[in-house]
């Protein structure tokens, strides 16, 4: 989403009801498992590389990078950085919980 985006949707929700605000707010929901959903499958697909590789499980390297993109991101957004880390820290450890059982 883009900054435009962001400051046209704000401004459509003022004229918006509550149920509408609600079903809104289920529709991003549903594209905020979408997204989740499209990230583990793409998180497998690497765990598969890496274990043909024979990499570790953990890079924490990468890691870092994508806490710090986090970061960025949320800045950008002006969406509190703790809570969008925390919520990637999570699915990082998620993935990572899942790369080990499957070894």
């Amino acid at each position: 989403m883009t900054d435009d985006t962001v400051d046209a949707a704000a401004e459509s929700f003022q004229d918006m009801s509550l149920d509408e605000l609600r079903e809104e707010i289920e529709d991003i929901d549903r594209g905020i498992v979408e997204l989740i959903a499209r990230r583990t499958y793409v998180a497998d697909t690497v765990a598969k590389v890496k274990a043909e590789k024979d990499l570790p499980t953990t890079d924490e390297s990468q890691e870092e990078r994508v806490m710090e993109r986090a970061g960025k991101n949320a800045a950008h957004f002006e969406v509190d950085s703790n809570l969008v880390k925390a919520i990637f820290r999570l699915l990082i450890e998620m993935n990572k919980a899942e790369q080990r059982q499957n070894r």
